[in-house]
């Protein structure tokens, strides 16, 4: 008998690839930068919109607010100011709508004037 076995030759197993290395057989995905610059200005809208939504907002919670403490309050000052309080909410949704490039005529500019009127006039005539 001889020391040495006979064995099927073997294909030489590939060495894994460092991940680190640069590998010319599989390169990197390039990078689109139109689809970089979509994502960016999709960021950029939302964080515009929701601050000039809630800057608007907090402007119509302040008339809310100063309708009920007025010093000699009058119901139609009260009512007025909570009017005008629904107007900035109508006009906070269209500020957001504009944004976001979408049509102004939208139900949303209803519900932006009718939520802010609706609560006011629930707290200063109760």
């Amino acid at each position: 008998m001889s020391n040495t076995s006979e064995r099927p030759t073997e294909a030489p197993r590939p060495d894994k690839r460092r991940r680190h290395l640069m590998d010319p057989n599989g390169p990197k995905p390039t990078h689109n930068p139109y689809l970089e610059d979509a994502r960016m200005i999709r960021v950029q809208q939302w964080v515009m919109s929701s601050l000039a939504v809630t800057t608007i907002l907090h402007l119509s919670v302040g008339l809310i607010l100063a309708a009920m403490f007025l010093p000699n309050p009058s119901l139609a000052s009260e009512i007025g100011l909570t009017i005008i309080a629904g107007a900035f909410g109508a006009i906070a949704v269209v500020a957001a709508l504009a944004i976001h490039k979408k049509p102004l005529a939208s139900w949303w500019v209803v519900a932006g004037f009718v939520v802010p009127t609706a609560v006011g006039l629930f707290l200063v005539l109760r």
